[in-house]
């Protein structure tokens, strides 16, 4: 069943002059027509100014379609009296979590979304202790945000959208501005949110490696989808991705680049540990 209905959405950004009048329009989204299912793992690839970012934003209604429509649970994001249904069931995380930080103790942070959706007090500290347990940062509750590392500010963010018991997350680059430790902590903590407890989950990205997991990979490329499939046949079309601007996983490439060199590896080869089998085998 699709939680998420894109149809035919189109969004423009007005252009200023150095007079403050517009000058023009930039269409970041052209036509972008998508269903996304209920309790999946969907990435969307793209490079800078794909519409990637754009597309994240109309789902939590923040943008609305210039035309189009978006449907979010069967609601229309153009419907004012949809909006708050819409960010309770789409809770966004953003690149850099301390813009989304606002207390100063972590037990706070988490409370901040269920009180202002109208949480009674006694089920807002339920919800804060399970949304902690859930991202593994139970033993931070006390702690001030700002002496967390960049990972678990992260999933910090993260506990705060799960409070609110949405039925799907939109991380916008959410790695980004992370080592590789904290990558690695927030993929983990997805992946669990998405297995065990059916969240749907949107990560938007341009980390090849985080993708390889999903149950589907979204290619866009100026404002348009141009590849949609599972990620082992998103990642067969390496010369594609790259004519794009995009790389694909390492084992990835390596195997394309020795087939072409006439070793008879499969395509769509995604992680050293598929290489690695599919090499020795060619050894034997």
């Amino acid at each position: 069943m699709a939680l998420i209905d894109i149809l035919h959405l189109f969004h423009s950004f007005y252009r200023f002059n150095e007079s403050g009048d517009v000058s023009g329009t930039k269409e970041a989204l052209r036509d972008v027509t998508l269903s996304i299912e209920a309790g999946s793992f969907v990435a969307v690839l793209g490079h800078n100014g794909s519409g990637k970012s754009t597309l994240a934003k109309h789902i939590n209604a923040l943008f609305l379609p210039s035309k189009g429509q978006v449907l979010v649970d069967g609601r229309d994001t153009k419907d004012a009296a949809n909006v708050l249904l819409i960010r309770h069931e789409a809770g966004m995380v953003f690149q850099n979590p301390d813009n989304q930080m606002i207390a100063n103790v972590v037990e706070e942070e988490v409370a901040f979304g269920p009180e202002n959706i109208g949480v009674p007090t006694e089920e807002i500290w339920e919800r804060v202790g399970d949304a902690l347990e859930r991202v593994g940062m139970t033993a931070y509750r006390m702690h001030s945000p700002d002496r967390l590392s960049g990972g678990q500010k992260q999933r910090v963010a993260i506990a705060g959208i799960v409070a609110m018991k949405p039925q799907c997350i939109i991380l916008d680059e959410p790695t980004a501005m992370l080592d590789p430790m904290g990558r690695r902590e927030v993929l983990r903590t997805l992946h669990e949110l998405n297995q065990k407890e059916k969240i749907t989950i949107l990560l938007i990205t341009h980390h090849m490696d985080e993708t390889i997991d999903a149950d589907r990979v979204i290619v866009m490329d100026d404002g348009e989808v141009v590849l949609d499939d599972v990620p082992r046949v998103v990642f067969s079309h390496v010369e594609e991705l790259k004519s794009r601007g995009l790389d694909v996983p390492v084992a990835t490439q390596l195997a394309y680049e020795l087939r072409k060199k006439g070793l008879d590896l499969p395509e769509g080869i995604l992680s050293e540990e598929e290489f690695t089998e599919a090499y020795l085998k060619l050894c034997r």
